[in-house]
């Protein structure tokens, strides 16, 4: 493949990535020739794997599959995409044109995990810093056609915002016990959208009651026993640090490399700046994969994810979903592929 049809990122650190070089992963190639846009006018979409083997996925403002900006806009939506990264069809469920069943309350999400059938959804207020607010959840026993809302939330006061699931297989196959995992970035500034310094919580619920607010636990550290874990969220520390900023999450384990990979920003929101770091467990040691501005060749990116599904069977291949302001306003698609040390 020629120079122009392949974009190699190559392990290139710069000088402030938070971590040390990955000792597993050397770096990682986009073939951007291959990139398929769709959804025009709708961003977001962070993806989870069903036991129905379709993934599911979230967006805000605008129509979903098949519409724009403007045709079949709703302010928070949920699809279905069926089949492989090379031959898939978006299938708009909750909301969006032409829709399985209508959207009946706004927001916008970035947490989105499937435990078995059960789809399970983190729903914060309005756009920009109204996300900030707070983080609700909400419970689809249908395949996303009808939500519950939660009686909770977790506040701007608690700084969480934005939450993210941890990734695995199939319903949650392949977690390394009966939890489900989830990360956010601590809020320092309600009014601002990158948090400077940059640092993430982890929590864990166990995966049948992830609508139990009192069955959450919040990462405390580690120690030589392991990583310590309590019900009190005073007794959290941060389990990712970056100096120069985090805000949207992603995290997807895979399988094949037995790493976790996440996906943030960094130095400026909304600008393209990617963060993708690794670790053998849900809690560090982190190391970098890549740490880039302006990544692709674009300024407008902001949020990041790998769906599992679309890991390469036994292999280092992957498609990652990526959206944006502007030209990137939609759901982007880009295959690449890991190379190893």
């Amino acid at each position: 493949m020629s120079i122009p049809l392949l974009i190699g990122l190559m392990l290139c650190l710069q000088a402030s990535a938070p971590y040390p070089p990955s000792d597993v992963i050397a770096g990682v190639e986009f073939d951007f020739a291959l990139l398929d846009e769709r959804a025009p006018g709708s961003d977001n979409w962070p993806c989870t794997w069903s036991t129905d083997g379709h993934l599911y996925t979230t967006w805000g403002d605008g129509g979903g599959f098949g519409g724009t900006n403007s045709e079949g806009r709703v302010s928070l939506g949920v699809a279905r995409v069926e089949g492989p990264a090379d031959h898939y069809t978006g299938i708009n469920v909750w909301g969006g044109l032409e829709a399985e069943s209508r959207a009946t309350f706004g927001g916008k999400s970035y947490g989105i995990l499937a435990v078995g059938s059960t789809l399970y959804l983190w729903v914060s207020p309005g756009s920009g810093v109204e996300n900030n607010r707070e983080a609700r959840l909400a419970m689809s026993r249908d395949g996303g056609r009808s939500w519950e809302l939660a009686d909770w939330a977790f506040s701007a006061d608690q700084q969480v915002a934005l939450p993210a699931f941890c990734q695995f297989g199939p319903g949650n196959t392949g977690a390394p016990d009966e939890y489900a995992y989830l990360y956010a970035p601590k809020l320092l500034d309600a009014q601002g959208d990158l948090q400077r310094p940059g640092e993430v919580w982890l929590m864990r619920v166990p995966r049948d009651r992830v609508m139990d607010r009192s069955a959450y636990e919040f990462y405390g550290g580690s120690g030589a026993d392991g990583p310590n874990w309590s019900g009190e969220i005073e007794a959290r520390q941060p389990v990712f640090q970056d100096p120069e900023g985090v805000r949207l999450l992603s995290v997807s384990y895979h399988p094949g490399l037995e790493r976790y990979l996440l996906c943030t920003e960094h130095t400026e929101s909304h600008r393209s700046n990617l963060g993708v770091f690794d670790a053998p467990s849900p809690w560090r040691p982190w190391t970098t994969v890549l740490y880039e501005e302006r990544w692709g060749g674009y300024d407008t990116a902001f949020y990041w994810s790998f769906p599992t599904k679309w890991f390469e069977p036994n292999g280092l291949g992957f498609t990652l979903v990526f959206t944006g302001t502007r030209t990137l306003d939609a759901w982007n698609a880009v295959p690449g592929r890991f190379i190893l040390r």
